[in-house]
């Protein structure tokens, strides 16, 4: 039987960079373009599949990008296998943004958690401030994953998820339980779920 595992990722980045298209295009392959900003933070679930046919299913916490509810955001990545933050390539002062979470999260995260980095609205091209080689080179001097994304086009979105997947290492952290499938923002997560008789299907998406 193939194996599957359970992770925690969080989105982060500034309001309007696109988490939430990002993660409504992953999930559900589609795109609004008139979808409202995010109040506090949304859950969804997705699962990816590798080469070896193992499952990575991702607990997905997509943030709030507004400053008034920047003081939760480390009940979201509290223990969160991975990160995506997220900037707009035709904002500068996004990538800023950007670079805060991660100093904040390369402070107070978990020592071992995947970091990508994630340009998004690559069909936004002729409006581009922030060049390849600036977020490139940001990304391999502090030891991040990078890609760019468009959540609108879909171009890149399936990648950077599943080389996140690839990323992760596939067993169960010592402080993993059987059974200790994420309730609540801080839960942690990274269980092999092919040890549990009957873990699937056990949680169901809030598309809150």
């Amino acid at each position: 039987m193939s194996k599957q595992y359970q992770f925690k990722l969080v989105l982060l980045g500034e309001s309007a960079v696109g988490k939430s298209s990002l993660v409504l295009r992953f999930v559900k392959d589609q795109f609004d373009d008139y979808r409202e900003s995010t109040i506090g933070a949304a859950f969804l679930t997705q699962t990816v599949t590798l080469d070896d046919q193992s499952t990575v299913k991702f607990e997905i916490w997509d943030t709030a990008g507004q400053e008034r509810y920047k003081s939760l955001a480390p009940m979201y990545y509290r223990n969160a296998n991975c990160a995506v933050v997220v900037y707009d390539i035709t904002q500068t002062a996004s990538l800023e943004k950007a670079r805060t979470w991660i100093r904040e999260l390369q402070r107070q995260a978990d020592p071992s958690i995947v970091i990508a980095l994630c340009g998004n609205k690559t069909d936004l091209e002729a409006r581009r401030q922030v060049s390849q080689e600036e977020a490139k080179k940001y990304a391999e001097e502090e030891g991040l994953m990078w890609a760019e994304t468009s959540a609108k086009s879909g171009e890149g979105v399936q990648e950077i998820f599943t080389a996140i997947a690839k990323k992760l290492p596939l067993t169960a952290p010592p402080s993993a339980r059987p059974g200790a499938a994420s309730r609540g923002p801080g839960a942690r997560t990274g269980v092999d779920l092919s040890k549990q008789q009957g873990a699937q299907g056990q949680q169901e998406p809030c598309n809150c």
